[in-house]
C-alpha cells in the first residue's frame, strides 16, 4: 500500500529550518543557579543560541543505541571469552567484534543502494557473521550456535549510566530508541536490561537505514510532533548531523570507550550540537530531569 499522500509530502520535504530551542525550566537565572555548574552553563549556553530565533522545546528524545546506549563492544567481547573458554577457542574477541561492526555499514550499504531488498538487521549480522567465522577459522558451529550468536546483539549490556539517565529524562519527556536494529532487537534488548522507553521506534519501521531521511522523518511523524520537537540524542556526529539536517534537535553522549582503550571517538565541541553531555546521567541534568 502506497503512502498517504500527507506523508509523502512530509518525507520529501527534505531539511527543515533548525531554530534553537530553549530548554524548559533551564532559562531562568534563579534555577539555573540551583543547579551545578554544567547545569547552569548548559541553561546559558541553549538561552543564548535561542536569541532571536523560535524557542522550541523539545517533547521526544529519540536515542540511537549501539555505543550510544549499550556497550556492543564489551558485550560481545565478555560472552566470546565465556563461550571461547567452554569450547577451547581462544581469540581476540575484542578484535572479533570489532570486525563484525565493521560489516554493519557496508550490509546497509547494499540495501541502500538496492543490491539487497529491504533486510532487517538481524538478517545483516548474520550475514556478516558467517564471514566473520570464516575469517577468525571457526567452524563446526551448529545452526543454532549460529543463531544464538547471531542474537548476543539482543543481550548488550547498557553503560552503567544508561538506565539512571534514561529514567530520569523519561519524567520530562517521551524517550525512545531510534536505532538501525528491527523492533524485535530493541525490543529484547530493552526487556532483558530494563531500559525504560516509552516505545519503541526503528527504521525497520521506516525500511530505510539511518542516516536517510526517512528513518528520522517516520519517526517523527509516529510522534505525531515536529522535527523540531524532537531530539536525537547519539554519541556519533554522523548520525546527529544528518538528524539537524532534516530538522531535529540535537543531543550528544560522549562515549570515549565504545571502540575500546586508546581507540578515538566522537568528542565534539560544546556549542556544536543543542546538548553535548558526557553520559546519559549529564544529560538528564542539562535537559532538566
Amino acid at each position: 500500500m502506497g503512502l498517504p499522500m500527507d506523508r509523502r509530502d512530509f518525507l520529501r520535504a527534505g531539511s527543515v529550518g533548525t531554530a534553537a530551542f530553549l530548554l524548559p525550566g533551564l532559562a531562568s537565572g534563579a534555577e539555573a543557579r540551583g543547579r551545578s555548574a554544567g547545569a547552569a552553563h548548559s541553561a546559558h549556553t541553549v538561552a543564548q543560541n535561542a536569541a532571536g530565533t523560535a524557542k522550541v522545546a523539545p517533547k521526544a528524545l529519540v536515542f540511537d543505541t549501539f555505543g550510544t546506549i549499550v556497550d556492543w563492544r564489551g558485550s560481545i567481547m565478555a560472552e566470546g571469552a565465556a563461550w571461547g573458554k567452554e569450547k577451547g577457542i581462544n581469540i581476540d574477541w575484542g578484535y572479533f567484534a570489532d570486525r563484525w561492526r565493521a560489516g554493519y555499514g557496508p550490509a546497509m550499504a547494499k540495501v541502500r543502494n538496492g543490491e539487497l531488498p529491504w533486510t532487517k538487521l538481524d538478517v545483516l549480522h548474520r550475514m556478516i557473521l558467517e564471514d566473520v567465522l570464516k575469517e577468525f577459522n571457526i567452524t563446526g558451529l551448529t545452526e543454532e550456535e549460529k543463531e544464538d550468536w547471531t542474537f548476543v546483539w539482543h543481550r548488550l549490556k547498557p553503560w552503567p549510566d544508561s538506565v539512571p539517565g534514561l529514567t530520569r529524562l523519561k519524567t520530562k519527556y517521551t524517550i525512545a530508541p531510534l536505532s538501525n536494529g528491527n523492533v524485535s532487537l530493541l525490543a529484547d534488548m530493552a526487556k532483558r536490561e530494563g531500559l525504560p522507553w516509552d516505545l519503541i521506534l526503528s527504521a525497520e519501521l521506516a525500511k530505510h537505514y539511518k542516516p536517510d531521511r526517512e528513518s528520522y522523518l517516520t519517526a517523527v511523524e509516529l510522534l505525531s510532533l515536529k522535527p523540531e520537537e524532537v531530539m536525537m540524542v547519539a554519541a556519533h556526529d554522523q548520525d546527529l548531523n544528518a538528524a539537524r539536517s532534516f530538522g531535529l534537535r540535537t543531543g550528544f553522549i560522549y562515549r570515549p570507550n565504545e571502540f575500546g582503550p586508546g581507540h578515538k571517538t566522537d568528542h565534539p565541541a560544546a556549542d556544536q550540537y543543542d546538548v553535548v553531555s558526557e553520559d546519559a546521567e549529564d544529560l538528564a541534568l542539562k535537559m532538566g530531569c
